[in-house]
């Protein structure tokens, strides 16, 4: 059984920085792809970054990039998005997840195998 527990939410003035991290349980956490996700209230989850197994690879939708970085540290299982420039529409719940098709990066949630429970980001205009 994967857990994954994501941390680092909270509340934050527009223009701001939050780091976020997700810790997971599993030993293989290195042949996994892993990405961030969110949701708002009434609207689907959408996809935020994701990064390979190795890092060679990142991905960011078109609303996060320049702003956001994801990174992972597969010696301590973790994962982290730096969010940087904070913007009122970043507010949302973000999750983690890991998908065991580690040879690509999908943005598409259904991709996904496994999912943290989320961590509230709030972003005050």
């Amino acid at each position: 059984q994967v857990q994954l527990v994501e941390s680092g939410g909270g509340l934050v003035q527009a223009g701001g920085s939050l780091r976020l991290s997700c810790a997971a349980s599993t030993r293989t956490f290195s042949r996994y792809v892993v990405g961030w996700f969110r949701q708002a209230p009434g609207k689907e989850r959408e996809f935020v970054s994701a990064i390979t197994w190795n890092s060679d690879r990142t991905n960011y939708a078109g609303s996060v990039k320049g702003r956001f970085t994801i990174s992972r540290d597969n010696a301590k299982n973790t994962v982290y998005l730096q969010m940087n420039s904070l913007k009122p529409e970043d507010t949302a719940v973000y999750y983690c997840a890991l998908d065991r098709n580690y040879l690509s990066i999908s943005s598409d949630p259904s991709g996904y195998d496994y999912w943290g429970q989320g961590t509230q980001v709030t972003v005050s205009s």
